[in-house]
């Protein structure tokens, strides 16, 4: 008896740590479409006879639509179901990537793109609240941790990728393989990830954009979200600034930045273990600490002239970074309570929202004239939530 007892808990373990994987691969391969336009830029501008500033609308267009996507999904999978909005979109995707292979109009591309941006966004808020609801407290952080890391990775794998295909068999096959994998992904979904239960769940999507008027009547929510914003601002901020430092200081080619840009996944490869550090030193002290570290490291950056202090600086502050944002999201979700759903569509939209600021911010602070200042003042815009987290109360229970 006592046999199978062990191993009935083992198959249980066993099944948290595959939906843990599986939905860590589809948070790579759904934000990875983010990204995929920023290599294809110049061959947009080509193949096109456009401008490569209307080239990026590329990228610009499936961002707005994505962050926008977010405020509807997140209530739709309150009542229709998180696994059921996550096929959804991944169907979706499955069919509209491939057709983007196919366009010869620039309009008709950023049409598909915009699409392509709305059926992306019914991953990220509908999987964190699968993540909350349907994992034991001792091990939600950590499955939080791996989707993270996953969205936090997709901006450099999702480079690579388009980058690699589109040099061997040219732009279109990169929607054409996207789409084989967006369907292997589907079918992964469909059988390994388990049906959450919303069979209490009633409204409709005006009751939840209500809900999400209620969220933002909290205090606490609102202390989160203002640092929330800040996260992926200062990460697509450092980037953005770090690429133009590198090229211009130290004359590194494009293939030599990625590769520096590449070395910073050593420090995402710390958010699934967030969960741990929460278990060992509390949410509020691990959210704290990611902060700081992530503060230290940015600030840094611009301080030495030496690329191997550089480069170890970019991968503390993106420890950071990954640490804070799996714990930022869990602690949202014990705070949120019943409007869960809601709370995490906003800290979605208002997340990626930053994400856009970032290259703007990093560009304007550039015209400064001084790298340093700009690592400086990005620094300053994350430290903002330091302060803010002191200001967060626990849950009551």
């Amino acid at each position: 008896m006592s046999q199978l007892a062990s191993t009935s808990s083992t198959m249980y373990k066993q099944n948290y740590s595959l939906m843990t994987a599986i939905l860590f691969w589809c948070g790579l391969v759904v934000v990875s479409s983010l990204y995929l336009t920023i290599p294809l830029i110049s061959i947009f501008a080509d193949n096109f006879n456009i401008t490569a500033a209307q080239a990026a609308w590329t990228g610009s267009s499936f961002s707005l639509f994505y962050a926008v996507g977010f405020l509807f999904f997140g209530p739709l999978s309150d009542r229709y179901g998180r696994k059921q909005i996550i096929l959804f979109g991944l169907i979706t995707l499955t069919i509209i990537s491939p057709i983007l292979g196919f366009v010869d109009s620039f309009p008709t591309l950023i049409i598909l793109r915009s699409v392509q941006g709305i059926a992306a966004a019914t991953f990220a808020p509908s999987a964190l609240a699968y993540a909350v609801e349907m994992f034991p407290t001792e091990k939600r952080v950590t499955a939080i941790g791996f989707v993270s890391t996953g969205f936090l990775m997709a901006g450099i794998v999702g480079q690579v990728f388009a980058s690699f295909i589109s040099q061997q068999f040219g732009w279109q096959s990169v929607f054409y393989t996207l789409g084989v994998v967006y369907m292997f992904t589907a079918i992964l979904a469909t059988l390994f990830i388990p049906k959450d239960d919303n069979s209490n769940k009633k409204g409709s999507l005006l009751t939840a954009f209500k809900q999400m008027r209620a969220v933002l009547m909290k205090k606490t929510l609102l202390l989160c979200y203002v640092i929330t914003i800040t996260l992926l601002l200062s990460f697509v901020g450092m980037y953005t600034a770090l690429g133009n430092y590198l090229s211009v200081e130290f004359s590194l080619s494009n293939q030599e930045i990625l590769y520096v840009r590449s070395v910073g996944i050593v420090g995402m490869l710390l958010s699934p273990f967030a969960g741990k550090l929460v278990a060992t030193f509390g949410i509020h002290n691990v959210l704290r600490g990611g902060v700081t570290l992530a503060v230290l490291g940015l600030a840094i950056i611009g301080i030495s002239t030496n690329l191997s202090f550089l480069i170890i600086m970019s991968v503390i502050f993106v420890a950071g970074i990954s640490i804070t944002v799996p714990t930022l999201i869990s602690l949202i979700g014990q705070l949120s309570g019943e409007v869960r759903g809601a709370a995490v569509s906003l800290y979605t939209f208002i997340l990626f929202i930053g994400a856009s600021l970032g290259p703007i911010v990093s560009v304007w602070f550039l015209k400064t004239g001084s790298y340093l200042l700009t690592f400086e003042l990005l620094a300053l815009l994350l430290g903002i939530g330091l302060p803010v987290s002191f200001f967060i109360k626990p849950a009551k229970n």
